[in-house]
């Protein structure tokens, strides 16, 4: 498991804890990335981001550790898994969702989000 997801939060604040957990780009992509369908490994690597190996690796572990995530093998040898999105995870939809809108609209030079992603709900 890793160091950030043993630790107690640096801050009561529930603005720094939750960007603690969720506030660094790759995090948000990833995210990003299962809530519109990616599931597997290579599918993360072909997002137009570009993600290193290292760092996807690293994002995943910290965020099944974080209870975000959660994999389930579907091949043995070598080792593959699939990941999706937990409840806790999925509650961060709306979260997603108002980052697009806010961007839509102040940040005239990004793509304009799927409306498919627009229109999903949080469990």
């Amino acid at each position: 498991m890793p160091a950030a997801a043993t630790r107690a939060p640096r801050s009561g604040c529930p603005i720094a804890t939750s960007l603690e957990l969720v506030g660094d780009r790759w995090t948000l992509v990833i995210l990003r990335d299962l809530i519109c369908g990616k599931r597997r490994y290579g599918e993360f690597l072909s997002s137009p981001e570009r993600i290193t190996t290292n760092i996807l690796a690293d994002r995943l572990a910290a965020m099944e550790a974080h209870g975000l995530i959660e994999k389930t093998a579907y091949q043995a040898h070598p080792p593959r898994y699939d990941y999706r999105l937990t409840a806790k995870g999925r509650g961060l939809v709306p979260v997603l969702q108002a980052l697009c809108r806010w961007a839509d609209r102040f940040l005239p030079e990004c793509w304009t989000p799927p409306e498919s992603f627009m229109a999903l709900g949080a469990d």
